[in-house]
């Protein structure tokens, strides 16, 4: 029986870096790269003042939660405001970017499940 102990990361210490679609991004938990009994894959992104993400998108189903600011999620066709407190799932193989269009950064949580991977995502621009 393989034993898992408590994992406890605090944002302020992970590193961050671009991503493909262009946010800033700190993952957070991601079981291909660490012992963990999860199948998906958790991050943190922030998207600037007046920025968007490139459109893009993966072979996996995708969850954003929304922690701070105001935006336009693109999914396909469809485009609605979200703001601190929604949930928005993106299915797999949609096109999808998401606009800042509030007075700070944009910032939100991202489950990728299964756990994100570099070949699973396409950037499109």
């Amino acid at each position: 029986m393989v034993k898992y102990i408590m994992i406890i990361k605090r944002l302020k210490n992970l590193r961050q870096f671009t991503a493909g679609d262009d946010s800033k991004l700190k993952e957070i938990l991601n079981p291909r790269k660490e012992k963990l009994k999860v199948s998906y894959s958790l991050a943190y992104a922030k998207v600037g003042k007046n920025k968007k993400t490139l459109r893009h998108r993966l072979k996996y189903s995708e969850v954003y939660f929304i922690l701070k600011g105001t935006g336009v999620m693109h999914i396909d066709n469809e485009k609605k405001v979200v703001k601190a407190g929604d949930t928005i799932y993106i299915p797999p193989y949609s096109i999808q970017f998401i606009e800042n269009k509030g007075k700070t950064s944009l910032e939100f949580l991202c489950i990728v499940d299964p756990a994100w991977e570099p070949d699973c995502e396409e950037v499109l621009e």
